[in-house]
């Protein structure tokens, strides 16, 4: 008898839990947030008239995926920056940047990111790490004139961290967040990234506690979406799956991949940034240990640190300084 009711009492709380998980996966996704004009508005007044064509390199796994290259002003090029863009964006906002650099004389790379762009469908890929195996086989699909820094606006500069603590870290020299995004639980977050983001915290939950169990059938689900106006999602990318999200940030253990990185690295972010807390990102470094250059610009919001002149050249002179200092061993 007394065995029959503990029989009940789990086949009830197994009911229980499964009807918990179907309705967060079903129903606990993300709500697009109300368009945020700081993001989107900024990038109607730059000339995108002398962009590049979109170039391609093959993937690991056969993928061809987008970038394009910006030759250095001069006779050769001094070296080389990559850039990755952030979330939602595409190559196409890292233009002011990458024209700096190049006009610096720096050969430069803007990334479709896989999942952005002409990279691939948009939103999703196939594994968590793919961007990672994605970075790699791009530096050994390009001959990148060294020394070669990898640079990272946003959530990409939380990639690049990524990136930078990896076993990989040696393919650059250097490396360069710009208002990197460094997790939820960072001192440096904001709630939504300033209202830029709306995470579906039951469905990541779900799948998270799935994947642990080695249940992935729901990981192309989408967990986050972005502030952008109609007309823009039909561009940018409006939605992340849960594996997108995943690999496009730091490790979860963001202050372990910050310990872990060994190469010269340089942060810039701008005092007035709209996503972020930048006024705590020198705190969080240098508790690892890191003497990292952390500037931070007045004035400066988390677009325009990519646009404005001043803060673009503030980038290209982190990138300067790194390499003067040895970044180019």
């Amino acid at each position: 008898m007394r065995f029959s009711i503990i029989m009940k009492v789990l086949v009830l709380t197994t009911a229980i839990l499964l009807i918990g998980f179907a309705v967060a996966i079903a129903f606990g996704g993300p709500k697009p947030p109300p368009p945020m004009a700081s993001i989107n508005n900024p990038f109607k007044s730059v000339d995108f008239s002398d962009m590049p064509p979109l170039q391609r390199f093959t993937a690991a796994d056969g993928a061809a995926l987008a970038y394009r290259f910006y030759g250095p002003n001069g006779a050769a090029a001094r070296g080389s920056v990559v850039l990755v863009h952030g979330s939602s964006a595409s190559s196409n906002s890292m233009h002011v940047l990458a024209k700096a650099f190049a006009k610096a004389g720096y050969a430069a790379y803007a990334l479709d990111i896989r999942g952005h762009g002409a990279s691939g469908p948009k939103g999703t890929i196939n594994y968590i790490g793919q961007l990672e195996d994605d970075l790699e086989s791009f530096t050994h699909a390009v001959a990148l004139p060294k020394p070669a820094t990898l640079a990272g606006f946003s959530s990409g500069g939380g990639f690049v961290l990524r990136f930078a603590g990896s076993a990989r870290q040696d393919l650059f020299q250097s490396y360069l967040l710009l208002s990197p995004f460094l997790g939820p639980d960072a001192p440096s977050a904001r709630p939504g990234s300033g209202g830029w983001v709306n995470v579906g915290i039951p469905r990541i939950i779900a799948i998270s506690i799935l994947n642990l169990a080695g249940i992935r059938a729901f990981n192309d689900m989408p967990v986050v979406s972005f502030a952008l106006t109609e007309k823009a999602k039909a561009f940018l990318t409006p939605e992340y799956s849960f594996t997108l999200a995943a690999n496009f940030q730091p490790r979860r253990d963001y202050e372990a991949n910050i310990k872990a990185v060994h190469q010269p690295c340089a942060v810039v972010a701008g005092t007035s940034d709209e996503a972020f807390q930048t006024d705590k990102l020198e705190g969080i470094f240098r508790k690892q240990g890191k003497d990292w250059s952390v500037a931070l610009l007045p004035g400066i919001g988390h677009i325009s640190l990519t646009l404005d002149l001043g803060a673009v050249n503030a980038a290209v002179g982190a990138v300067e300084k790194m390499q003067a200092n040895g970044a180019s061993r």
